[in-house]
């Protein structure tokens, strides 16, 4: 009854309508002020003073229903009141702005040209990320079949980056998929070709002076400069066949080298050639130094000033970063069977899992289970050599008995298998039969530069100007220079 009075609101009497208004005024002043203004508004708009107007574009269909969007490309209907003034883009941007989420990956930077950037996600294909990023198939097609050839998509990696340009139409203008500093690919549109190829990446090469004093350990040292690891590993690298900086550094040597460092936009993208490098050793007044060097074949290498190469037929210590737990003797305490006996090697301490390198280029004797030795590899060596690696966690993958193995290829990982209280490798040598302390062992150099050779060498360090002032402890640019990058052999990295 009382929807179908309300119904006809408008045809019944002046005398009525008040009556109607004082009743429901009465029911909604007793339940609350709120319901009160509501009832007010709701019995005015009865009376047609406040219009409500449907918009002309929303109809609802007899059920009273709002008609579904049948598809996310449909666009919604604008739910915009018919009187309300309608803004210009300009205007409301800001009001916009406000309300909708900003995706930084979607910038215009040219007039009518719209460009979209993302980021390569983990176990996601180029081809799944442009579609994320809402780049329509026809166009998603092109890109993919325009870098086939220039591009190897076997070899991307999460977080590389790509931008693509569209014109005003949508059509392609230009793409360009970044992955690392260094490769850059771009495909262009010219008329109706699209052309991909490897982008030339502009880099500064600059050439630094580092000089120090050991106060605890070679690693400490370095990192007083903030240095990577990868420099320090580097710079022991070069004298690993000379000194074992795990045993023979002692506080108050002395160290310095020239090295490059690498930036594109002011970014540090990696570390190039040691050019020079040089240690004083205080015990013994002994002066290591190496000069990179390449001959006119081509070949490179660290030499000393004599022009003998710095490499060795076996390098001092097959584990870079590690301390001396138990030295070469014949009468040493066993620590978890308690007899005395000889200890024929050295046991290297180091963190588990710290990898093992071979000391020097050989054919794996044998590889397994070996008594209190636990998981041991021996390698036999030129000249009667062998080597002994013991209490490894796991050898490399693919090594088998008979494998060829070069100098300092890893071999295995630090562990505590067979009798061992703790983390540490067992690294013993024999020669002809014999065993030998490691660490005092003397080899040849692999190379020695004669002659000729010898005479370029030498006029090399004299024009190289590669001397160092001890006394300044900062690293110090001396040369900076701009190259031009577009393909891999154009640089060096550590």
């Amino acid at each position: 009854m009382h929807l179908k009075f309300f119904k006809n609101f408008h045809h019944v009497s002046p005398h009525a309508r008040h009556t109607t208004f004082f009743l429901y005024y009465r029911f909604f002043k007793r339940l609350s002020p709120l319901f009160l203004v509501v009832g007010l508004f709701w019995y005015l708009s009865l009376l047609g003073n406040i219009p409500f107007h449907q918009p002309e574009n929303l109809n609802y269909n007899e059920n009273h229903e709002i008609p579904m969007v049948e598809s996310l490309d449909d666009p919604a209907p604008a739910l915009v009141p018919v009187n309300a003034e309608i803004k210009s883009s300009a205007e409301t941007a800001d009001i916009v702005s406000l309300y909708e989420p900003k995706i930084p990956a979607i910038s215009e930077h040219h007039e009518n040209h719209t460009e979209i950037n993302g980021i390569l996600r983990r176990g996601e294909s180029f081809s799944r990320a442009l579609k994320r990023s809402k780049i329509n198939p026809e166009i998603r097609q092109q890109i993919i079949t325009g870098y086939k050839g220039c591009l190897d998509f076997k070899k991307l990696r999460p977080k590389d980056r790509y931008k693509v340009i569209l014109d005003e139409n949508g059509q392609l203008v230009k793409c360009l998929y970044e992955s690392g500093p260094l490769e850059v690919y771009t495909l262009t549109r010219s008329e109706d070709q699209l052309t991909a190829r490897r982008k030339e990446v502009l880099v500064e090469s600059r050439t630094v002076t580092l000089s120090g004093i050991i106060e605890y350990s070679l690693t400490a040292s370095f990192q007083n400069f903030k240095e990577s690891s990868k420099l320090i590993f580097a710079f022991a690298d070069i004298f690993a066949s000379q000194i074992d900086f795990n045993t023979e550094t002692r506080n108050g040597d002395r160290y310095s080298l020239v090295f490059e460092k690498y930036y594109k936009d002011d970014q540090m993208i990696g570390y190039g050639k040691i050019i020079y490098a040089r240690y004083e050793q205080q015990l013994g007044d002994n002066v290591l130094e190496a000069f990179f060097y390449t001959d006119n074949s081509g070949v490179s290498g660290y030499f000393d000033s004599e022009g003998q190469e710095l490499r060795s037929s076996f390098i001092k210590s097959p584990v870079p970063v590690g301390r001396v737990s138990s030295r070469f003797t014949n009468r040493r305490r066993h620590p978890i069977l308690g007899v005395v006996r000889p200890h024929l090697g050295v046991d290297l301490a180091a963190p588990f899992g710290t990898p093992v390198m071979a000391a020097a280029d050989g054919i794996i004797k044998s590889i397994g289970r070996n008594g209190g030795f636990g998981k041991q590899i021996i390698i036999r060596h030129a000249n009667g050599y062998e080597s002994y690696y013991g209490h490894l966690s796991k050898y490399q993958k693919n090594l088998r008995k008979g494998s060829r193995v070069k100098q300092k290829d890893i071999i295995g990982y630090i562990g505590s298998t067979g009798l061992a209280t703790g983390p540490h490798l067992d690294y013993r040598i024999q020669h002809n039969g014999i065993f030998k302390n490691p660490f005092s062992l003397k080899f040849k150099p692999k190379s020695i530069l004669r002659g000729e050779s010898l005479a370029n060498f030498k006029e090399f360090i004299a024009s190289a100007g590669l001397a160092i002032n001890n006394n300044q402890e900062n690293p110090q640019i001396v040369e900076v220079k701009q190259l031009s990058v577009s393909s891999d052999d154009d640089i060096f990295f550590l």
